[in-house]
């Protein structure tokens, strides 16, 4: 079995920064709308890998900060951000050890991410760094299992990756909705969680899986591309037509310290 440290996203940085294409952006327009980030102005992005959700922050007018422990994704964030015109300080650390000074956040985001880190000592870094009147939003964004494309591709990964058993770690875990998840000194005070299909151009769903960490992100180059012939051999196949429709499940869940 697979544990974390198997896990590098940074050896499938190309396919990461152009296919793993993150939040939509009715996911910031919910942020706002429902007043997750009412009032706030500095926000810290852990994980924040190719900056997906630090670049959304950003063009909505937040100070960011986007932290990972990859230096490849964070190389890659930095070109897009250019692209896109935008500005954010990415720091090289992880959620546990982030390097950055106490009480200078308003907001932490933890986005697609939370179940990499080691819980507690995150959860102290973050009470850390927050101010005391600051927040802690976690997000997920993930495809729904019953979904052709999806369903195919996770017969392949059991086959050309039989060690990979998603969510399996100690001291992580993956929460499937809000409510899910309790902290000890946080109190859980506003979610969302909606429905919406995200297309994809085969081309672009095989990126997507080699930027998957059950696939590009844990399996050796050359069973990365054994997988991928065959997954596109399925694709032209049985779902000939492009784009093909992907529902996922978007949701975000937000906390303050159990004393504001």
């Amino acid at each position: 079995m697979l544990s974390r440290k198997d896990i590098d996203f940074g050896r499938t940085a190309k396919d990461y920064a152009r296919h793993r294409a993150g939040f939509p952006a009715s996911f910031f327009t919910r942020l706002l709308d429902e007043g997750l980030l009412t009032g706030a102005k500095a926000v810290l992005d852990l994980g924040t890998g190719t900056g997906t959700v630090a670049r959304g922050l950003a063009r909505n007018g937040f100070d960011v900060t986007g932290v990972d422990p990859a230096q490849t994704l964070l190389e890659s964030a930095r070109l897009l951000d250019e692209e896109a015109g935008v500005r954010v300080d990415y720091r090289l650390g992880t959620a546990e050890q982030t390097g950055l000074p106490s009480d200078i956040f308003d907001v932490v985001v933890a986005a697609q991410c939370w179940h990499w880190f080691e819980q507690m000592p995150a959860l102290v870094e973050i009470e850390r760094v927050v101010r005391p009147d600051g927040r802690l939003i976690i997000a997920f964004f993930d495809w729904l299992t019953n979904a052709g494309p999806v369903e195919e591709m996770r017969k392949l990964r059991e086959k050309h990756n039989p060690a990979w058993q998603s969510g399996s770690w100690p001291l992580g875990f993956y929460p499937q909705k809000p409510g899910d998840l309790c902290f000890t000194n946080w109190r859980s005070t506003k979610s969302f969680l909606y429905i919406e299909d995200i297309p994809y151009t085969h081309e672009a769903w095989r990126g997507r899986m080699r930027a998957y960490a059950g696939i590009g992100g844990s399996l050796p180059p050359a069973a990365v591309d054994a997988f991928d012939t065959e997954f596109a051999d399925v694709l032209a196949e049985k779902f000939p037509g492009e784009p093909m429709m992907i529902p996922h499940k978007i949701w975000a869940e937000m906390w303050v310290l159990e004393d504001q």
